[in-house]
């Protein structure tokens, strides 16, 4: 019987071990079951089974809470999974993960920081159990402290007690930071994104602690749900910003393609304009309308070519200079100027008044026009060179050989506009210091349309229609020299019909040019009756040559013979009105030599060249002299 009580009392023994694993009892409760059989009289035979089996259920126990602990785990792993394919919200993400592990690992404290790679710190960003507002805000440099250890290597670190660990570099502001948390284990493990570490996750306790490889590894999931939680929250944001961009992108280039298309419409307008032969007037309407504002069209000079503004003010000279050195439009107090340019060539400007801004089609259009302005002006300089050179070339045929085929010049000048049998003004201009070819231009643009005007023996010739040439040689004169700003001399013979007459008339008209220049009436226009009588000499049949030889003669051979400036010291003692000292001024010489080479002058023509009526003659001589050259 006793062996039978002995089993019986194992057997409820048993029972009640299986009883409280059954429903979850602590250890303790589990551990008493053979205290309490020990009490009660079991055997030692008894006892011994009883501690088998109490062992035994431990074991059990021990089992299932890691299969719960392991469930634990996986559930959580399996909750942030699910919460990283719902991301919306990157810090509540992170949040989740730090408390999770902070319940996992049943640790007072975790935190999570994340690494800033351009500043070599790593940067506290999630706290869960943290009381100190010092440790929240805590930055740790690559390499300091057990996280920052963990960030420069990769590596998982964890300490039992960190104050006291030599292993990490210590910093007053890490340990400070830490000592007001109270913290003393902490284990940390990278955020790691392929080689890249993202930050540091960290679990920690306020007393010692050594953590278990479990707990690393728990860790270390969680750090990789958080790194690829950042990864996909950085792809996100760059690909929302992305589609933001091109959804800019897009409406610009859509934008810029309507308005390149209105722009290029425009510039087919204005290009239709120079095709079908229109002026600067009707570019600079169109060019109004498209632009909305007033435009004037103006010369390299300045001088307006075309304007839809009521009161048009010449373009500033500075803008018109930074346009052509840009190539692009400039602005300047509520004033656009483009240069027209053909290469490096100023052909004109363009002026845009009324509008202070334009947008970048517009300003493009604004310099399209400039293009298509000199297109329009290369071709109208084009056309008038080429009929400057043929009228010029009948000017020098006329005039070199008015009588080999005069029938021919004559049909020549009519296909031309210029009927060479009716009554004509023949006019040469000079004026020094300009070009030749900007002279006659600029006559050109003061005389009738069916006038010639070229160049004939570096002289610029005009042909003019009508009979009165002393008007016309003064209106020439006084016009070409405003507009030049320099002296113009003219002079003019005529009226004269059909080549020969207007060949002579062309040398009456350069004898009365160089009278001018020889007179001292530089920037004067006169005929051969303007100028008296120089003018009636000039226009006889009297021998000039023989004239000055007559009188002076002697003077003219000995200055030929001995190389002296006899003449020369006549004519400056004559303009100097009889002085000796103004006139040693004007030589330059002593008034002793001025003295000496008028003794040599009288010896050569007669004490009485002083007097009245032999000083005209002499005079006279001098001047006829200097005139014929």
């Amino acid at each position: 019987m006793a062996g039978v009580d002995g089993a019986t009392t194992v057997l409820r023994a048993v029972r009640h071990l299986l009883d409280l694993l059954a429903r979850d009892a602590p250890v303790e409760r589990i551990a008493q079951v053979a205290a309490a059989a020990a009490v009660d009289g079991a055997s030692h035979r008894d006892l011994v089974h009883i501690d088998k089996a109490t062992e035994l259920v431990l074991r059990v126990r021990r089992t299932l809470d890691q299969h719960h602990r392991r469930e634990a785990e996986l559930g959580a792993l399996f909750d942030t999974a699910s919460d990283l394919a719902q991301l919306r919200d990157t810090d509540a993400v992170l949040r989740s993960i730090v408390h999770r592990a902070k319940v996992l690992l049943h640790s007072d404290v975790a935190y999570l920081s994340l690494n800033d790679e351009a500043a070599g710190k790593t940067f506290m960003r999630v706290t869960d159990g943290s009381t100190s507002a010092l440790f929240q805000q805590v930055v740790l440099g690559m390499g300091e402290g057990l996280g920052g250890l963990v960030a420069q290597t990769c590596r998982p670190y964890a300490t039992c007690d960190y104050a006291a660990d030599t292993r990490f570099k210590h910093t007053k502001p890490i340990d400070i930071a830490v000592s007001e948390e109270r913290l003393v284990a902490i284990l940390g493990v990278p955020l790691r994104l392929g080689d890249r570490v993202l930050g540091v996750l960290y679990a920690a306790d306020r007393s010692p602690r050594r953590f278990t490889t479990d707990e690393v590894s728990l860790l270390a999931s969680l750090a990789n749900h958080a790194a690829i939680a950042l990864d996909t929250a950085r792809l996100i944001e760059e690909s929302r910003i992305a589609l933001v961009e091109l959804n800019t992108a897009n409406e610009l280039i859509r934008a810029h393609n309507d308005a390149m298309h209105r722009a290029q419409d425009a510039h087919d307008r204005l290009s239709d304009l120079v095709l079908r032969g229109g002026d600067a007037s009707e570019v600079a309407s169109a060019l109004a309308a498209l632009l909305d504002g007033d435009v004037v069209v103006h010369d390299p000079s300045g001088a307006e070519l075309a304007t839809t503004a009521a009161n048009a003010d010449g373009p500033p000279g500075e803008l018109v200079r930074a346009s052509r050195s840009s190539g692009r439009a400039v602005y300047r107090d509520g004033v656009w100027v483009c240069a027209v340019l053909a290469g490096p060539d100023l052909l004109g400007s363009i002026t845009l008044t009324g509008r202070t801004e334009l947008a970048d089609t517009e300003r493009w259009l604004f310099e399209r026009a400039g293009a298509v302005t000199a297109v329009l002006l290369l071709l109208r300089h084009s056309v008038a060179e080429t009929e400057d050179r043929i009228r010029g070339e009948l000017v020098s045929d006329l005039l070199t050989a008015p009588n080999r085929g005069p029938a021919g010049l004559v049909a020549r000048g009519r296909r031309l506009g210029v009927d060479l049998r009716r009554p004509h003004t023949v006019a040469v201009a000079h004026a020094e210091g300009v070009s030749r070819r900007r002279l006659a231009a600029s006559a050109a643009a003061r005389t009738p349309a069916r006038s010639l005007i070229g160049v004939h023996a570096d002289r610029v010739v005009l042909i003019v229609p009508g009979p009165d040439s002393g008007s016309l040689a003064e209106r020439l004169a006084s016009e070409l020299g405003a507009a030049l700003d320099q002296p113009v001399t003219v002079g003019a013979a005529g009226p004269a019909a059909e080549p020969g007459p207007l060949a002579a008339a062309h040398a009456e008209a350069e004898r009365c040019l160089r009278a001018l220049l020889a007179l001292g009436r530089k920037g004067h226009g006169a005929d051969a009756t303007g100028l008296g009588f120089v003018g009636v000499l000039l226009g006889g049949k009297a021998d000039f040559d023989s004239y000055v030889r007559a009188t002076l003669g002697p003077v003219l051979d000995y200055d030929a013979r001995r190389g002296t400036q006899l003449v020369r010291s006549l004519r400056a003692y004559f303009n100097c009105g009889g002085n000796l000292s103004r006139t040693k001024d004007a030589l330059h010489v002593h008034v002793n030599t001025v003295a000496q080479r008028l003794d040599r002058i009288g010896s050569l023509l007669g004490s009485d060249w002083v007097e009245p009526d032999r000083a005209l003659e002499i005079q006279l001589a001098l001047r006829l002299h200097r005139l014929r050259g």
